[in-house]
């Protein structure tokens, strides 16, 4: 199996910063992609930032310019650096992770998700 830690989340003023990190641990082989979601009650889950295991990233419209993704991949862990961060970044900030498990035979493929860390901005 797959253990997510995440950690890093806080309140924090309109246009302040706070860094988010999650570390994979368990039989991983391999993890494809690293990323994070958000949400606020009421409303669906969605997509912020991941990075793929090829170097790519993708950010949601909202953050780009302000939230950087990054992972270390000798580490299983990935990074969301939140700068000039606004009160509709307001949520829950979920770690999601692609990876592929080594089995005694073979492999299995899983998404793992964290607990859940809380990001308060006021304004």
């Amino acid at each position: 199996q797959v253990q997510l830690v995440e950690s890093g989340g806080g309140l924090v003023q309109a246009g302040g910063s706070l860094r988010l990190t999650c570390a994979a641990s368990g039989s991983i082989f391999s993890i494809n992609a690293m990323g994070w979601y958000r949400q606020v009650p009421g409303k669906q889950r969605e997509l912020v930032a991941v990075a793929f295991s090829d170097g790519s990233t993708n950010y949601r419209d909202s953050v780009k310019g302000r939230f950087t993704i990054s992972r270390d991949s000798a580490k299983n862990t990935v990074y969301l650096q939140m700068n000039s961060l606004k009160p509709e970044d307001t949520a829950v900030y979920y770690c999601n992770v692609g990876a592929r498990l080594q089995l005694a035979i073979g492999y299995r493929n899983l998404e793992v998700w964290g607990q859940g860390t809380l990001v308060t901005v006021s304004s």
